[in-house]
């Protein structure tokens, strides 16, 4: 017997809709890397600004999968797994509170944006409109090729980044070089997804990068923005925009990581080649790492005298 009142499975149905697990454990160490690398090189303190500003970039994240599963409904009830993955299709919550759902998350959103400041506004904004775009049907950028590579990846990476970054600081110089290459793995990340769901999409009558290129050259351009992406973190590296003892850190990651060997990649499904699986354990590294520099900031800056 169903214990659950309509309102509550329909709440129940609008977090599922956010699906926040594919994309909290990436969202907020993006953020919070802008924000410690705004702030080591001018002595900025890390404030309440932080925590707003890593809020609305999850927001601003939960939209783009909301409106994306609302748009994608019709498509998502032909697979039967994506369809039990999506609320929509499954009818646990209407098209009208959906979209009533998204309206509220966008205004939250800018609210917060508004609160880290004029530039952080601006980028949230953007990002608020690439989410829309992206999956609104009158437009749909996902639908084309090279769009659907670029919003994604701004979205859901670079403008993340840079939320965090323009909190405290305006000018990146060679953070550019960070938010290239956190930019380039989420375009590897996308491209990986359209690998994973080719047919789909390609039965959807989509026309995005991976149908255009066919899947052996997407392949390759996936792992060709990998390598950019390292090229991009070297040059960075190489002109001091990290503390030195972080590489300390990630040796130290890295074989936790190899403890997680998931056969799943971020997004829960089964990997569909090798560089899905080490997704999560990348995922680890990177936030281990943050983590470890975000802490020895707050450290510093309540107990300044120790350094």
């Amino acid at each position: 017997m169903n214990t659950h009142t309509p309102l509550q499975a329909q709440l129940r149905g609008l977090i599922r809709l956010t699906r926040w697990k594919e994309y909290v454990p990436f969202v907020i160490p993006l953020t919070v890397l802008g924000a410690l690398l705004a702030a080591r090189p001018q002595d900025a303190l890390l404030d309440w600004r932080l925590i707003v500003v890593t809020l609305a970039n999850i927001l601003a994240v939960a939209y783009a999968f909301m409106i994306n599963d609302i748009e994608d409904a019709p498509d998502d009830a032909r697979d039967p797994a994506r369809a039990a993955r999506n609320p929509i299709s499954t009818g646990e919550i209407g098209v009208r509170i959906g979209y009533a759902a998204c309206r509220l998350v966008a205004a939250v959103t800018l609210m917060l944006y508004a609160l880290g400041g004029p530039w952080a506004f601006v980028i949230g904004i953007v990002t608020l409109l690439l989410s829309h775009f992206y999956s609104w049907r009158p437009v749909r950028l996902k639908a084309w090729p090279v769009t659907d590579v670029v919003s994604h990846s701004l979205m859901l990476s670079g403008l993340l980044l840079l939320a965090g970054y323009f909190t405290y600081h305006t000018e990146p110089g060679i953070v550019w070089f960070v938010a290239a290459s956190v930019t380039l793995v989420s375009v590897y990340g996308q491209l990986y997804n359209q690998l994973r769901d080719f047919e789909m999409d390609k039965a959807a009558g989509l026309f995005n990068t991976a149908i255009v290129l066919g899947e052996p050259r997407t392949r390759v351009v996936m792992y060709l923005t990998i390598a950019l992406a390292g090229v991009c973190m070297l040059a960075a590296i190489a002109q001091g925009v990290f503390p030195l003892w972080l590489g300390v850190v990630l040796l130290i990651s890295i074989p936790i990581s190899i403890f997680i060997s998931p056969k799943t990649d971020m997004r829960g499904s089964e990997a569909v080649e090798i560089s899905g699986g080490l997704q999560v354990q990348g995922l680890v590294v990177a936030n281990l790492t943050i983590a470890a520099w975000l802490v020895w900031a707050l450290i510093n800056q309540v107990f300044p005298a120790l350094f």
